[in-house]
């Protein structure tokens, strides 16, 4: 394996997003001593299942480690010392060239083995938001504990204040106004947005009448809309912008005819495109909000408990819509923030058709077609 250095580990593990980073080192600290964790390890190899995975935007450097085009990949980091973070690590890409060959080396796994399936199947995702990862590992067959699949720290402390609102109306009608709702709403929205698994609180199933053996999945499924339409509002304000800036961009020299006919048709159609993302997550978030008026408005608990037990299904939909979106707001605010250069035609026509594979083959059908990718390469 190559020995590249990875530095800032410390600032990364306190600072990322859920979306962003998937911290194995931590969970295995937190967890190496619970009989799910032993059981039911994420990867089979020790050094992988101590590592951190991360969602990483590529440099113009990096571009080359790949025979295909791409902006976004995974990053597998192995610390040099587990102990301490500061002691910086080694990485590679899954899927970057000569990746089976720098496995095979390093760990001695070769391409049919189950670690090796796993990366590929992380790789496929456009983030690591855990509700997303689960409904893709067990869509083929992987069932992992349920420790892998948290909040980071920083998403939880920006989640806190929004979840205690949002749960404001069942701590109302279940223990009434004042303080002691305000109280009971904190309480609540703690235990709702814990990572331990084993942290129960008993008040809260009976509320929504759900049975021990359906706590746990109930629960993880009311985070995830919680998640989801709490990122939803963090990231709209910023989507917005993007979709009109898109459609406004203009490169940077001496632009050939193919080009110019392609950005003209292009910036428009995926201006509509992020918008019609936009929508079609709000539409989804909107059962969720229709559901819960149920338990709050019309005290039907059951209503609520069972939509929450056969909403797995959703977060696929609305993890990957979710996941592209931020994609394509993280990376134009870095290729066009303040300190980026200037974008000729080639490199615009490139970014923007990843936006567009990004945004293709979803659900939801795109407000009119794109432009063959193979026919404007050639």
């Amino acid at each position: 394996m190559t020995d590249r250095s990875f530095r800032n580990l410390n600032h990364l593990e306190k600072s990322a997003s859920t979306a962003r980073l998937l911290n194995l080192l931590r969970v295995a600290r937190e967890h190496e001593f619970s009989e799910d964790w032993i059981e039911h390890p994420l990867f089979q190899t020790r050094a992988l299942n101590q590592s951190l995975v991360i969602k990483h935007r590529l440099r113009r450097d990096e571009l080359d480690l790949f025979r295909g085009r791409r902006h976004i990949s995974t990053k597998i980091v192995l610390p040099i010392d587990t102990t301490d973070l500061k002691a910086g690590g080694r990485y590679f890409f899954v899927n970057e060239i000569a990746f089976e060959r720098m496995m095979k080396g390093a760990f001695g796994i070769g391409p049919d083995h189950p670690d090796m399936v796993l990366m590929r199947l992380i790789d496929e995702l456009p983030s690591l938001d855990p509700f997303l990862l689960r409904e893709q590992l067990r869509r083929h067959g992987h069932d992992p504990a349920a420790c892998y699949f948290g909040i980071s720290d920083s998403d939880l402390d920006r989640m806190m204040t929004f979840v205690e609102r949002e749960i404001g109306p069942l701590v109302n009608l279940t223990v009434g106004g004042g303080k002691a709702a305000a109280g009971s709403a904190q309480k609540f929205a703690s235990k709702i947005l814990s990572n331990d698994p084993g942290d129960r609180m008993e008040a809260l199933g009976v509320t929504l009448n759900l049975a021990p053996e359906q706590y746990h999945e109930g629960v993880f499924c009311w985070k995830g809309f919680l998640y989801y339409k709490w990122s939803l509002g963090e990231l709209l304000p910023d989507a917005l912008k993007v979709a009109e800036a898109v459609s406004k961009v203009k490169p940077h020299g001496q632009v050939t005819p193919n080009i110019r006919a392609y950005l003209a048709h292009s910036r428009e159609s995926l201006r509509r495109r992020i918008l019609a993302a936009c929508r079609s997550v709000s539409t989804k978030l909107k059962i969720y909000d229709e559901a819960y008026a149920a338990l709050t408005v019309r005290a039907n608990p059951n209503a609520f408990r069972d939509f929450l037990l056969e909403a797995p299904a959703t977060f696929r939909t609305l993890g990957e819509q979710l996941g592209v979106l931020q994609h394509i707001v993280s990376y134009w605010n870095f290729r066009f923030g303040p300190d980026a250069g200037l974008i000729s035609g080639e490199e615009l026509m490139d970014v923007l058709m990843d936006f567009e594979a990004g945004l293709a083959g979803r659900d939801d059908p795109a407000p009119e077609p794109m432009i063959d990718r193979a026919a404007m390469a050639a």
